[in-house]
């Protein structure tokens, strides 16, 4: 049994119980056993974060800084969450049920990793940018000026709690901002851990990093509408993405927003099938499918159906479901026992709709975790682009295999979705690839591959998949406010321009 974990909020530099002293479990979801306890934010809370907040960027002691000396910090800062990814990883299994060879190799070791490269690109900026000589109207010379925005708030998902955390706090850190963070209920742990690590480094002022966990419904909405957060970053549903903008509109705050999907994966007729169908379960199966840009739709060619069925099938019963704890899992356990019940309730949807069943379906029982929520991964066929296990976010185990004849009809239907975050497509000739991935309407597009994060790459969606980029400079440029600096060169009132127009 793991040890009992327990947080308080992290505000202005200190630990502090909710002022209403109420509490609340995080559930280890390889058991169904209490994995830590951790402070409930109320509005009142996030009120005194946001103030805190507030007065640490009003003060300039992080947001004067020069870029080259916050990304020194920041450096620092990433030489001691690398030794800490250990720790992190337990903490992302226990909490959040990342397996522990996922959690080492790829969601807590990719987020540090993105924390260096952010802090690297940041170091490498100018606050000034020089325009280029103007002589019209008026002879002039002008700079454009890179600026913090102010109190930044990150509300992350429970999904990937680390990374997505680090995906909106790094950037809005490196540019100058002061942020709070609102971790999902569900999993917070590692978010506050990272404070944890953040506050004995005593490379960050009080009030530069605060943390309040809460149900979103008071504190993410009370983010959304406080007159004293600059700008909201989201990483959540479509749905409840909606709902933050339209709050952030109250008092325009500026919005980042990473959101639902349902991912094309396209197979071409010369793809690689035994790099394909591995990859193409790694594109659905990763995380028991809880990712957003998993590739969800598997598009596939009349002339390799059967073939590929076959061995998707083979490969999936292949797969070892177990315990988040046990490096021998392949797959560990959805978050909550809430998940498993969607997930079956799209299953049913499936059948009703006509589409057919070829493995999975079903819970699992892992002996020793009975108390854990475990499902079977699960492969549909006969689907039909228009079925709601098609066109909806499930956030499970579930594939649905699309045939097609003509690679045309394949990019349409590929596009045929509100959604448009990520994609794949597989062939062995590349240019054929590349040219069907410029014709997805999507933000992401992996060839002969999928999953693969590039810290130096942009990360979003198209249409109702969300707003703006994280990561590299995309993900910096949504952190700052950009001033123009005009300077005249024009020496005498009869020569300026203004003078003609207005006779003074």
């Amino acid at each position: 049994m793991s040890t009992l974990r327990e947080y308080k909020l992290f505000i202005d530099g200190e630990w502090a119980d909710a002022e209403s002293g109420e509490t609340f479990d995080s559930v280890n979801p390889s058991t169904g056993e209490v994995a830590g306890r951790v402070a409930r934010a109320a509005p009142a809370d996030v009120r005194r974060a946001v103030e805190a907040a507030r007065r640490s960027f009003d003060a300039g002691a992080w947001s004067s800084l020069s870029f080259k000396e916050r990304s020194a910090r920041m450096l620092q800062a990433f030489e001691v969450l690398r030794d800490r990814v250990p720790d992190l990883a337990q903490i992302e299994a226990e909490d959040a049920g990342h397996t522990l060879r996922m959690a080492n190799l790829f969601s807590i070791a990719v987020g540090v990793e993105n924390w260096r490269v952010t802090a690297e690109l940041a170091g490498r900026l100018d606050e000034h940018e020089q325009l280029p000589f103007n002589d019209f109207p008026a002879t002039s010379w002008g700079v454009a000026r890179r600026e913090p925005i102010g109190v930044c708030a990150a509300i992350t998902p429970w999904n990937f709690p680390f990374i997505l955390m680090i995906w909106k706090v790094a950037p809005a850190l490196a540019m100058g901002n002061a942020v709070v963070i609102k971790p999902a209920t569900y999993t917070p742990q590692s978010t506050l851990e990272f404070a944890r690590i953040m506050n004995e480094t005593g490379l960050f002022p009080p009030g530069t990093i605060n943390v309040v966990p809460g149900p979103g419904a008071e504190v993410g909405e009370e983010l959304a509408t406080n007159p004293l957060v600059d700008k909201v970053a989201f990483t959540g549903s479509t749905e409840v993405g909606r709902r933050v903008m339209a709050l952030a509109s109250q008092t325009i705050k500026k919005v980042t927003l990473e959101l639902g999907g349902k991912s094309a994966n396209i197979m071409l007729d010369d793809a690689d099938l035994d790099i394909a169908v591995p990859g193409s379960l790694w594109a659905t199966f990763l995380h028991q499918g809880q990712i957003c840009h998993s590739g969800t739709r598997l598009f596939v060619p009349s002339s390799l159906h059967d073939e590929v069925i076959a061995r998707l099938v083979e490969a999936a019963e292949s797969l070892t479901i177990g315990s988040a704890l046990d490096f021998g899992s392949d797959m560990g356990p959805l978050v909550n026992r809430t998940q498993c019940e969607t997930v079956e309730r799209y299953v049913q949807v499936g059948l009703d709709q006509g589409a057919k069943l070829v493995t999975g379906g079903e819970r699992v029982e892992v002996p020793g975790c009975e108390g854990g929520f475990y499902y079977r991964p699960t492969i549909f066929t006969d689907v039909g682009n228009d079925m709601r296990i098609a066109q909806e976010e499930i956030f499970g185990p579930v594939l649905s295999v699309i045939r097609y004849d003509s690679v045309e009809d394949a990019i349409a239907m590929a596009n045929d979705s509100i959604y448009g975050l990520g994609g794949g497509v597989w062939s062995r000739d590349v240019p054929r690839a590349l040219g069907v991935a410029k014709r997805l309407r999507t933000g992401m597009v992996w060839i002969n591959d999928y999953h693969m994060i590039n810290s130096y790459a942009p990360f979003g969606g198209y249409k109702q998949s969300g707003i703006g980029r994280e990561l590299g400079i995309y993900g910096l440029n949504e952190y700052q406010e950009t001033k123009f600096i005009h300077v005249d060169q024009v020496p005498t009132k009869e020569q300026k321009f203004w003078f003609q127009i207005l006779g003074l």
